[in-house]
């Protein structure tokens, strides 16, 4: 599959690439670095 392909090949290079599954719980970590923060609410 192109996408194993794509996530192998970063790896390959050094970065930290992850994969899971898609829809999947995840926690994301956050930090806002600038002068303005914009909240997009559903």
């Amino acid at each position: 599959m192109l996408y194993e392909y794509f996530i192998e090949k970063c790896r390959g290079t050094g970065i930290n690439a992850q994969s899971g599954i898609f829809g999947a719980h995840m926690e994301v970590e956050l930090l806002n670095d600038g002068p303005v923060t914009i909240i997009i609410e559903r």
